[in-house]
């Protein structure tokens, strides 16, 4: 075995497909959850700390910094983070041994070089906090923009707008349904597309309006004690609940806390974000099998194989990708939504650890979009052979017929149908089969032509407007 210890990073030498094999199509998402995100994030909660800390006037020694023009120079620090600013902060780490406070040093040295702020002033980045502080709300920021920015609106854009528009271009064709497997009462494809439409909706409306972006800033403990003693007249709560909100709108702070953020609301997103993928993983389970039954073909790809040994295939790789990456998404976010609400006391550092995975299925999530929406792009309807089975299932309107009957008062039509239709072998009910049934009923003429009217093509009954 190879025991080499230079070999560098890159696609083919990383280990998780995340970072290599995939790493294309899900590069977007390192804005918000590489370790440089991480580190950048973490810098910005620093500086719009401190920014709202020089507004406070009883804070004497930051009144003179306190000016639009050093609040500017101050962001700078965290707008124009560069690789290097993060390999520098690594670099600090190898001799405290501790993340947050490399950031802190790192600040620090920016504040006396760059700014040429005194030591007294330079004191005040990290003013009474934790690290948790910094993490428990960078980490809820990273996540609320990669949501906003990435994630619904990938969503949306790979998947809902497709479906929509599928729905609408065959909201009348008719099919036949299959429950259990076996056929039953006829529907549309469109309609049934916006089944699908309707539950990730849903879903995306309680993330946005129920599922809030909590965060924790209160100290060692979560009570402000190093503020409260500092600083006695300071109203630190409403200081702190206006602080996060200036990072952006959604997130809210805990009030009480231990060390660490609960993580129930990071739990009940990530529960969501499983939702989302359950539904989609039945989606493709949906469209795989109208692709084997011919209910779809697929368009072909120029040059793409689908078996090295046999040429005919076209395989519906696609929406098999999209469900074993959302598969492991899920198992991610099983582990996570368990996990983080659990902490021992105060707290331990198992959070801490796992919250580094965090992007992992957010990426395996956004990657399965994409897969779907390129298997939805290749989509092409085989109406004829939807139509054809419905005509060779006739046997589907008797359930329309009894109910009629029932509407007449005909004594037993649920038995009387039940003995005409349910057939074994290759015993196929046909039209001829339907109509020689109506015209041996007792029922007025009337009726029987009423009867005669149901096929399996327009026994679809309510279909909502969308």
């Amino acid at each position: 075995m190879s025991t080499t210890n230079n070999i560098q990073l890159n696609n083919l030498t990383a280990i998780s497909p995340i970072d290599g094999r995939y790493w294309g199509q899900v590069q977007g998402l390192s804005e918000y959850f590489s370790e440089y995100a991480l580190i950048k994030y973490r810098v910005q909660v620093e500086i719009e700390y401190f920014i709202e800390l020089s507004k406070l006037v009883e804070l004497k020694p930051l009144n003179a910094v306190n000016k639009e023009e050093d609040h500017k120079k101050l962001r700078d620090i965290y707008l124009q983070f560069k690789e290097s600013d993060a390999q520098k902060i690594k670099q600090i780490e190898k001799t405290t041994n501790h993340d947050i406070k490399a950031v802190e040093y790192f600040i620090k040295e920016k504040m006396h070089t760059e700014l040429q702020y005194s030591e007294v002033v330079t004191e005040f980045i990290h003013f009474g906090l934790t690290s948790q502080d910094i993490n428990n709300t960078a980490i809820p920021l990273s996540i609320v923009e990669s949501v906003e920015k990435v994630l619904i609106p990938q969503l949306k854009q790979s998947i809902i707008e497709p479906l929509r528009q599928f729905s609408q271009q065959w909201k009348s064709i008719p099919m036949l349904a299959r429950t259990h497997g076996q056929p039953a009462t006829p529907t549309t494809v469109g309609k049934e597309l916006m089944v699908f439409i309707e539950r990730l909706e849903n879903q995306i409306n309680h993330l946005e309006q129920s599922v809030p972006h909590t965060c924790k800033f209160g100290g060692a403990t979560g009570n402000l004690n190093a503020h409260k003693v500092s600083y006695p007249t300071i109203d630190w709560v409403s200081f702190s609940e206006k602080f996060v909100k200036i990072l952006h709108p959604s997130l809210k702070r805990m009030r009480f806390t231990t060390q660490i953020e609960h993580y129930d609301n990071v739990a009940s997103l990530l529960d969501a974000f499983k939702r989302i993928n359950t539904i989609l993983i039945d989606l493709c389970r949906d469209i795989w099998t109208y692709i084997s039954m011919e209910y779809f073909n697929q368009k072909l790809v120029k040059g793409e194989v689908g078996s090295s040994t046999m040429p005919h295939k076209v395989n519906p790789i696609d929406f098999e990708n999209a469900e074993g990456n959302m598969g492991v998404a899920n198992a991610l976010y099983e582990h996570l939504s368990a996990k983080l609400p659990i902490s021992r006391l105060q707290r331990d550092l198992t959070d801490s650890t796992v919250l580094r995975s965090i992007g992992v299925p957010f990426s395996h999530s956004l990657l399965s979009f994409k897969s779907i929406q390129r298997g939805l792009s290749k989509l092409v309807l085989n109406e004829p052979n939807i139509a054809k089975d419905l005509d060779a299932n006739w046997a589907v309107v008797s359930e329309a017929i009894q109910t009629i009957l029932r509407r007449e008062g005909f004594p037993k039509p649920y038995e009387a149908l039940k003995e005409l239709t349910r057939v074994s072998g290759n015993k196929k009910i046909t039209e001829s089969d339907i109509h020689t049934f109506i015209e041996s009923l007792s029922i007025p003429d009337d009726i029987k032509s009423e009867l005669k009217l149901i096929t399996p093509f327009n026994y679809i009954g309510i279909i909502s407007d969308f």
